[in-house]
């Protein structure tokens, strides 16, 4: 019984350890934090785009991915595609803006 006690503290450092390993970033996955900053990037992404009258909010999606914003759906001008990314670059934290709008 002496022996499984001192053994408890070591499982409880590995499983620690595999805790927060899994929720390191990797090049095809974010970790935690950089899932929750990049929800906060959208968010206010969106809400820049929702707050400019000249838009329709509705034809634009917005995700992003470590930083970098991708713009996607269909607007009805060159005009809106330009208004929209750059309220998309003015957002900080926005590494960068991928545009996959067209026009309607």
């Amino acid at each position: 019984m002496e022996r499984i006690m001192r053994s408890v503290p070591m499982l409880a450092a590995i499983m620690l350890l595999a805790l927060l390993v899994g929720c390191a970033s990797t090049e095809s996955s974010s970790g935690t934090g950089e899932y929750i900053d990049d929800t906060v990037i959208t968010t206010k992404v969106k809400a820049a785009i929702f707050n400019e009258t000249t838009l329709k909010s509705a034809e634009i999606n917005v995700e992003t991915y470590k930083g970098v914003v991708q713009l996607s759906g269909f607007v009805n001008s060159q005009a809106d595609i330009d208004t929209a990314v750059k309220l998309a670059r003015a957002v900080k934290g926005v590494k960068s803006v991928e545009n996959s709008m067209g026009r309607k």
